[in-house]
């Protein structure tokens, strides 16, 4: 069995604890949680909308590191601070995976930072 290689977007700020941004283990990725962040600014959005789109975008960037992308994410778990959110959720899903949308879970839970949105995935790499 191969090792995991752990993977760091250069667009991305370096993690603040003792993880990785995504491990690559075979063809299969797993993608950490990613927040509504913005990596350059290092500010955290001020609605749940800007958070999201950030946190997919964030998402993307990984992706991409990691030599894949939006579609090739077999799973997301979306982690969300507030329940009341999960329409808004549904809107941008859907504008982020127009097709074929991967299987989810969307579990509510107390998030650091005044984060609202954490979104992580398992996707296949791109060859």
């Amino acid at each position: 069995m191969s090792r995991p290689q752990p993977i760091q977007s250069p667009d991305m700020p370096k993690v603040l604890g003792p993880y990785s941004q995504a491990v690559r283990l075979g063809d299969t990725l797993y993608i950490a949680g990613q927040g509504g962040l913005n990596p350059v600014t290092g500010q955290i959005g001020e609605t749940f909308e800007a958070q999201a789109r950030q946190a997919f975008e964030n998402l993307s960037s990984v992706l991409q590191a990691a030599n894949s992308s939006l579609q090739h994410v077999a799973k997301t778990t979306i982690f969300l601070s507030d329940a009341n959110n999960f329409a808004k959720l549904n809107e941008l899903y859907a504008e982020f995976f127009p097709t074929n949308p991967p299987a989810r879970s969307v579990p509510v839970v107390q998030l650091p930072r005044g984060l609202l949105i954490s979104v992580e995935c398992i996707a296949g790499v791109v060859e």
